[in-house]
């Protein structure tokens, strides 16, 4: 990896990945303290950030003619890429409430490994020091489900939902990929978050959960949770993202997982036993490996794994 793309940030837009990793930290440690069904947040998380964008879009003459301008291959796999994005919600935010908070934020962190070797199947080279990354990654996921055998089958349960979840993330940047390249990120974000609701939405009709009719300490919850980590988080990643580069960015988001620890510590009083430690620490040493020597901007890829920046 070059020197220029792990060249230090400038002070101001070292703040700003601060407070951005803070933000997208709180995601998780938000939805176990929540009481309203996960899918019901996922739902209303998607839908809000796709309300949010289409103020943008709607009020930006420029973006509205980029919108009609997009041809049917770029609309099918925006909304390829949305519906791949909200089954990814609809498995991960369940799982925090079944797993711990840092489980379900580390193995949702694997989505570069998951991106490398979907790049590989599609006939992708890949360099040793990036199979070393996966290999040391894959093995911290291996120990985290091992301890979490230890707790319960639930817990268990919680983290393959959370390791699938990563898998699907990794999917929907590989088939959003394209139409990245062709318009801007509050166009394609307004497709994507709004497709992105529905497959939420549906799971819970479908098991008949409540989706609405919430007390006033759920919704405050669930507009913090769309203020923090949806907008305000990856806003400003994507504010820095045009003086930083991507693999710096992606380095600085992989801190979402101890941010996401303590946070859950002091908001929830969820503290990770000291075995589990070691193994975040291997998990995050492979993640590192994999974003730094990938060449073709696999770290660019992981600032979208959560969610991508609505503007």
């Amino acid at each position: 990896m070059s020197g220029a793309a792990l060249q230090r940030p400038r002070p101001a837009d070292a703040l700003l990945l601060t407070i951005a990793v803070g933000a997208i930290s709180a995601s998780g440690p938000l939805i176990a303290l929540a009481t309203a069904p996960a899918l019901a947040l996922a739902f209303w998380r998607c839908a809000l950030g796709s309300a949010a964008t289409a103020a943008v879009v709607l009020s930006t003459p420029r973006l509205r003619t980029e919108m009609r301008s997009l041809d049917r291959r770029g609309w099918t796999r925006a909304v390829l890429a949305g519906l791949l994005l909200g089954a990814h919600f609809a498995l991960w935010m369940p799982s925090v409430r079944l797993t711990s908070v840092a489980a379900a934020t580390a193995l949702i962190a694997t989505q570069p490994v998951w991106a490398v070797l979907i790049a590989r199947c599609r006939g992708e080279a890949v360099s040793g020091r990036v199979w070393l990354g996966v290999g040391l990654a894959l093995a911290g996921v291996l120990l985290l489900v091992r301890v979490d055998l230890a707790v319960s089958w639930r817990a268990v349960l919680g983290d393959l939902m959370a390791l699938a979840s990563a898998v699907l993330a990794a999917a929907y940047v590989t088939a959003g990929g394209e139409v990245r390249q062709r318009v801007s990120a509050p166009s394609y974000t307004l497709i994507a978050y709004g497709t992105a609701a529905v497959p939420p939405l549906l799971i819970a009709l479908l098991l008949r959960e409540q989706v609405s009719g919430f007390a006033l300490r759920e919704w405050v919850l669930i507009l913090i949770l769309t203020l923090t980590a949806q907008l305000l988080g990856h806003t400003l990643i994507n504010i820095t993202l045009r003086r930083v580069s991507p693999t710096v960015t992606s380095l600085a988001i992989l801190f979402e997982l101890p941010g996401a620890v303590i946070i859950a510590a002091l908001l929830i009083g969820q503290v990770p036993p000291l075995i589990v430690l070691p193994v975040l620490v291997i998990l995050f040493i492979g993640l590192a490996l994999v974003i730094t020597a990938a060449p073709t901007g696999l770290g660019a890829a992981a600032t979208q794994v959560r969610e991508d920046p609505p503007v």
